[in-house]
C-alpha cells in the first residue's frame, strides 16, 4: 500500500462515516438504548479518538484535542449505558468539528511523513478500526428501524444460478494438513501480511475429510425448519439454546412499538407473519421475504437447532477456513477464496450495498477452491468453535481487540454485507455472544460424516 492508496482509504472511510451520521436528523441521532449498538455520535468520536491514541500520541507524542474527553471516548473507561448521557457528550456540530480536525491532521501526516513500516501499520490499523465502526453504524440503522444507509442499492451485480446446480450438493474437502491464519512475524507485517492479533500466528492443522454446503442456508430452507415446528421442539435445542428460547426480550424496536413488547423467540428476529405471508424488515421497510436470500440475523442457538433438525452440523472454524481458502504448505497463499485479488462487487456482497438480499447462488466469481460460494461478505457465518487464541498468540498494539472476547464468544467467519471490503479476508476472526441476532449473522452446514 503506497501513500496515495492510504490517503484514498482514509478519504473513503471519512466520507462513509460522515454520510452515515449526517444523513440522520438530530432526533434520529438520539437512538434508543439497545445493548448491541452505540449512539452514532459516540461511535464517531470514539473512532476519532483512536487515531489520537495510536497515531498522534504513540508516534508523535501529541496531546489530545480535548484531554477532558479522553476517558469518555475510550470504550474501556466508559460503561455502555453511559454513552447515552447527553450531559457528557457534545452535540453534532462539535463532534463533527472534532472528527474533521482529526481526519485533516491524519491526511496531513500521511501526506508529509516518511511512513516507516510501523507508521504505515498504525495508520492502517486506525483506519480499519474505523471501518469496524462503519459496520456497527449500519447495523444500528437496522436495529432501530432507520432508512437504509447511503449507497445501498439492492441490485444483483453478480447473479448466479441455484436450481439444478452443484450448489445444491456439498463440497467435499479431503483429509490432510492445512495452513490456518496469518504470519506472527513477517517483514511484510505492514503491507501484504497485515492482520489483527487473533489471526496470528499461522500454523498447520491436520483435519479429517469433511463435506460442507456450497451455499449459505437460505430463507426458504429455514422456513421449512420453522414450518415443521422447529422452535417448538425442545429436543432440537441444546441446554443453552433452550434457555435462550425461553427468554423474553423487548421487541419494541423491531415493530416500532412505543411501549415494551416482551416476546420469546418464535422465528428469526426481523420476520413477521402478515396477511398470510412471511415478511422481513429491511431497515425501515417491511417487505415480502425473499426465499432465495440467506437467512440473516439469526443467533448461534438458532443455527445449531436448525442443524439438529436437518441432520447436519456447523463447521468448526478450522474447517470453515480450509473450505474458504484451501491453503497448503508450499503453495501460493490465498487471502480470499478466489486468490489474492482485492474484492469487488463481482466477488461479494460488502460495503453496505446489497444488504444480504441477493440469492445464495449469486457471486460465482467469489467461489472458493472447493466451490463454496459467498464465504466472503453477505453474512458472518457461525461456526461451532469458541473464540480462543491460537498457540503463540501475542497481544497487538490495541490490547482489547480480541482479549475481552476470549472464552465465552462464538467464532464467526467471512464478514458480512455491512463489512468494508478493505477490512475482511479469509483469515479474519470475529466473535459474538451466541445470543446475538442484531448483527448480520447467518450460517452454512456440514454433513455429519464425510461423503
Amino acid at each position: 500500500m503506497n501513500r496515495a492508496q492510504l490517503l484514498a482509504e482514509l478519504a473513503l472511510t471519512r466520507k462513509r462515516t460522515r454520510e452515515l451520521i449526517t444523513s440522520l436528523d438530530e432526533q434520529q441521532l438520539d437512538v434508543p438504548y439497545h445493548p448491541g449498538v452505540n449512539p452514532p455520535l459516540w461511535e464517531m468520536g470514539h473512532a476519532a479518538f483512536f487515531y489520537e491514541v495510536f497515531v498522534f500520541s504513540l508516534l508523535d507524542g501529541d496531546a489530545s484535542f480535548d484531554p477532558s474527553m479522553d476517558d469518555l471516548w475510550d470504550s474501556f473507561h466508559i460503561d455502555h449505558q453511559d454513552r447515552w448521557r447527553p450531559d457528557l457528550f457534545p452535540g453534532l456540530e462539535k463532534t463533527l468539528a472534532y472528527f474533521d480536525h482529526v481526519y485533516d491532521k491524519m491526511a496531513d501526516r500521511i501526506g508529509r511523513a516518511l511512513l516507516t513500516d510501523r507508521e504505515l501499520y498504525l495508520c492502517r490499523y486506525a483506519i480499519y478500526h474505523q471501518n469496524m465502526h462503519i459496520e456497527s453504524l449500519v447495523w444500528c440503522r437496522q436495529t432501530v428501524g432507520y432508512a437504509a444507509p447511503p449507497g445501498a442499492s439492492f441490485e444483483r451485480p453478480a447473479p448466479g444460478e441455484l436450481q439444478a446446480s452443484p450448489l445444491q450438493c456439498d463440497a467435499t474437502v479431503p483429509a490432510g494438513e492445512w495452513l490456518i491464519g496469518m504470519p506472527g512475524e513477517s517483514e511484510q507485517y505492514a503491507t501484504e501480511d497485515f492482520a489483527f492479533d487473533a489471526e496470528k500466528p499461522r500454523h498447520a492443522v491436520s483435519l479429517g475429510g469433511f463435506a460442507i454446503s456450497r451455499s449459505l442456508v437460505s430463507n426458504q430452507e429455514f422456513m421449512a425448519f420453522l414450518g415443521d415446528g422447529g422452535y417448538k421442539k425442545p429436543e432440537l435445542w441444546s441446554f443453552g439454546g433452550q434457555k435462550w428460547l425461553r427468554t423474553k426480550t423487548d421487541m419494541a424496536h423491531v415493530h416500532g412499538s412505543a411501549t415494551p413488547l416482551l416476546q420469546a423467540p418464535e422465528h428469526p428476529l426481523y420476520w413477521r407473519r402478515h396477511d398470510g405471508q412471511w415478511q422481513e424488515r429491511l431497515f425501515d421497510q417491511w417487505q415480502p421475504l425473499n426465499p432465495e436470500a440467506p437467512v440473516t440475523h439469526v443467533s448461534y442457538w438458532e443455527a445449531e437447532a436448525y442443524c439438529c433438525w436437518a441432520g447436519r452440523r456447523l463447521p468448526t472454524e478450522q474447517e470453515w477456513e480450509v473450505a474458504a481458502l484451501g491453503n497448503r504448505q508450499g503453495e501460493p497463499f490465498r487471502r480470499y477464496p478466489w486468490g489474492n485479488e482485492l474484492p469487488d462487487d463481482t466477488h461479494a456482497d460488502m460495503n453496505a450495498s446489497g444488504m444480504a438480499q441477493n440469492s445464495v447462488a449469486d457471486y460465482p466469481a467469489g467461489d472458493s477452491p472447493f466451490g463454496c460460494r459467498q464465504m466472503i461478505g453477505t453474512v458472518w457465518e457461525w461456526t461451532s468453535s469458541q473464540f480462543l487464541p491460537y498457540d503463540g498468540f501475542c497481544v497487538d498494539m490495541y490490547p482489547f481487540m480480541s482479549t475481552l472476547q476470549f472464552g465465552d464468544h462464538k467464532i464467526t467467519r467471512g464478514g458480512s454485507c455491512a463489512t468494508s471490503s478493505s477490512l475482511i479476508r479469509g483469515t479474519y476472526r470475529q466473535a459474538y455472544l451466541p445470543q446475538r441476532t442484531d448483527v448480520y449473522t447467518g450460517f452454512r452446514t456440514c454433513a455429519l460424516t464425510a461423503s
